[in-house]
């Protein structure tokens, strides 16, 4: 029952229970959610708790979530951003951390007590308290992501986590925002217990009655790393390692953190709390963090297309090579059944080699790996065909194989089934021609390597049904991909855009330009690959292949550079633009003396941004959020930058188009400004 020194105090999003044996429960179950984002009002309400609770100590305090999503999924981004757009942020991010420094000074055993997701605000006010103890739960994952918002932990946990974890552990979490499960929690000392879920109340109540001593060890890393010598060497080796991955101007959040640490990780808590918010509302305002934030929005939406019901329990995949093979196993994983076919079991044997693999690495319960393998058989004959409710065609790119490829599945394909094509660049007009249910005939386009690219085209034709799309957007969701709807044009959308990038860095490559220096170049940008080391990746014959389709599309001749030698495709072959030994680049050395052009960045970066225009202009896709959503997550287009459309927003799109027009005197007419810059 609620205690009687809550009388009189409104409570919308937490329930308080003092147990008999003297525990005091606050359960936070926000009413307005379906999950506990921290808002203003939460935080509030919690304020207001511990002044009641200052006055009348308990025995201990547990803290717990009454959603089954989770515990705390962190603080509430679009409560967020409008706090942000009334120049209140320093005061929202002073508020968090003093009302967690109340919790933290309480006189009595706190307990958090953690099952699902717990990330960013809820790990901070995990931090705030004494203990913490987790399920063993799968959906148990604990982590500080803000650095991915383009900011770091501010409500104090940039402060206590150190302190509590030692230096190195705590930088490296905040610093490569990762999440961890629970056991790993235990291991680094984030959390103090790991039970069954159905044992968590009892146990949280059980630590906050007997508290519990930490490994001597965590506690001596605890104060050595962080004592000033400690800071003054350790600081500057973590910001050499940020540095080997993003640039500090692109990325200032990491070498903040660590610049604020190295500073005030000796400060008593709350001068260092006074710092932490100081770098943190610094870097609030910054274009990166801006954009970062708009990006986890766009991220928001493409999981929110289609819904949940996709009305698919077996897929069927034909093509078990890398892009097929990969398809069906990513499929199996996620909880589908999946046949997968080829011509022969010698073409199906190195997919599900590559399978076990996978599962190996993702699947750490031997119980739970074995059937998740169960859930992929192979299927030479194409017997899955007659019961699945999708259809992946994964063969190569050749418009007549996959015609005749499609009147073979139509021969046994069930009524209602969505037959799709993953073909990276033939127009789906030239693919749906002949189909017996064109309504439920689509492109799904994946992308290379299956288990890391984020993003799946849903491609388009006119007599795609409505709810083929949904449906299909729905079962992206289900395999954890996000989904982006575009027109079924040639190369899409993501191809299309990438097509002049790389088409320019070959011709650059063969003009001489060294393909490190062109590498270098784009990666100043911020891309998070070099142009030529994509060829390689992709392979030259890939490229080509594109690349003529894309030339035809626009009425040009694909450039003399492209020409692929036989044994010679690029990673594939282990010699391409580049040696290739043991999957890296190896990249000959440039002169020192070698200065590069000028203009070399405006040559790869503006006609992907001009063909970004394009395609809005075109409708290849719906608007221009979208279109950079699809960019981000396709092509791992600067982040940073907030995609091409944003790109060319915030630095004029009459001074891109202007520097475009002297590219085109310069170098010729593939730099021509497209239709759709004056609309921008």
């Amino acid at each position: 029952m609620e205690p009687a020194m809550f009388d009189g105090l409104r409570l919308a999003h937490w329930q308080v229970t003092r147990r008999p044996d003297g525990i005091l429960v606050l359960t936070l179950d926000r009413s307005d959610q379906g999950v506990n984002a921290l808002s203003r009002a939460v935080l509030d309400e919690i304020e207001a708790m511990i002044e009641r609770i200052q006055l009348e100590l308990p025995k201990g305090i547990v803290i717990i979530s009454g959603k089954d999503a989770g515990f705390i999924p962190g603080a509430d981004i679009k409560g967020f951003e409008a706090i942000a757009a009334k120049g209140q942020t320093e005061d929202w991010i002073r508020r968090g951390q003093l009302v967690f420094q109340k919790l933290a000074e309480l006189r009595c055993p706190t307990v958090a007590a953690i099952h699902g997701h717990c990330m960013g605000g809820g790990t901070e006010i995990a931090l705030a308290c004494r203990y913490r103890i987790a399920s063993n739960d799968e959906k148990t994952r604990i982590g500080l992501p803000e650095i991915k918002l383009g900011i770091y932990p501010g409500w104090g946990g940039s402060v206590r986590a150190p302190r509590l974890l030692g230096a190195p552990a705590a930088m490296d979490l905040m610093l490569t925002g990762r999440s961890l499960s629970a056991s790993a929690a235990r291991a680094m000392g984030l959390v103090d217990k790991v039970v069954a879920r159905e044992d968590l109340l009892e146990e949280a109540v059980k630590l906050a009655q007997r508290g519990t001593v930490r490994p001597f060890k965590q506690r001596f890393l605890a104060w050595a790393t962080n004592t000033g010598p400690a800071r003054a060497l350790l600081a500057p080796q973590m910001a050499k390692q940020v540095a080997r991955k993003a640039r500090k101007e692109h990325y200032p959040a990491p070498f903040a953190l660590i610049e604020t640490w190295r500073r005030s990780g000796g400060l008593p808590v709350h001068a260092a709390l006074k710092a932490e918010a100081k770098s943190v509302v610094k870097l609030a305002g910054t274009p990166t963090a801006h954009n970062l934030v708009r990006v986890f929005f766009l991220m928001d939406r493409l999981k929110g297309l289609g819904g949940k019901d996709h009305g698919i329990q077996k897929v069927h995949v034909v093509g078990a090579g890398v892009m097929g093979g990969d398809i069906a196993a990513w499929c199996a994983l996620r909880g589908f059944e999946v046949t997968l076919q080829d011509r022969e079991m010698q073409y199906v044997q190195p997919a599900l080699d590559r399978a076990k693999a996978l599962f190996e690495k993702k699947v750490k319960d031997p119980a739970k790996r074995e059937a998740t393998s169960a859930r992929l058989k192979a299927d030479v004959e194409g017997a899955g065909v007659a019961g699945a409710d999708l259809v992946i065609e994964a063969i190569f790119e050749n418009l007549e194989a996959k015609q005749a490829l499609f009147a073979k599945v139509e021969e046994t394909l069930k009524p209602g089934a969505i037959l799709v094509s993953n073909t990276s660049s033939i127009p789906l007009t030239d693919l749906r021609a002949g189909r017996r249910d064109p309504a439920r005939f689509a492109g799904l386009h994946y992308f290379n390597p299956v288990a890391l690219m984020p993003l799946v085209e849903i491609v388009r034709h006119d007599q795609l049904d409505a709810e083929t799309e949904r449906r299909l957007a729905a079962f992206c969701k289900a395999i954890d991909k996000l989904p982006v709807p575009v027109a079924g044009t040639p190369g899409f959308l993501v191809n299309r855009i990438l097509a002049p990038y790389m088409q320019e860095a070959i011709i650059a490559f063969s003009e001489g330009i060294p393909g490190p220096v062109i590498d270098k170049a784009a990666l100043k940008f911020g891309m998070p690959m070099g142009p030529i080391e994509l060829v390689d990746t992709v392979g030259l014959d890939v490229a080509a292949s594109v690349g003529k389709i894309m030339a035809d599309f626009h009425g040009q001749a694909l450039p003399d550079a492209f020409k692929v030698e036989a044994g010679k495709r690029g990673k594939k072959d282990g010699q391409g633009l580049y040696k290739w030994e043991n999957g890296r680049a190896v990249k000959p050395e440039v002169p020192k003396d070698y200065q590069a052009p000028e203009d070399l960045e405006d040559r790869l970066i503006l006609p992907l941004l001009n063909e970004a225009v394009s395609c809005l202009h075109d409708g290849v896709i719906a608007d221009a959020d979208l279109l950079d959503a699809g960019v981000i997550f396709g092509t791992g287009f600067a982040p940073f930058r907030g995609g091409p459309i944003q790109h060319i927003k915030a630095v004029g799109a009459d001074t891109l188009k202007a520097r475009l027009e002297t590219l085109t005197t310069r170098y010729g007419g593939r730099f021509k400004p497209c239709a759709g810059w004056d609309s921008l």
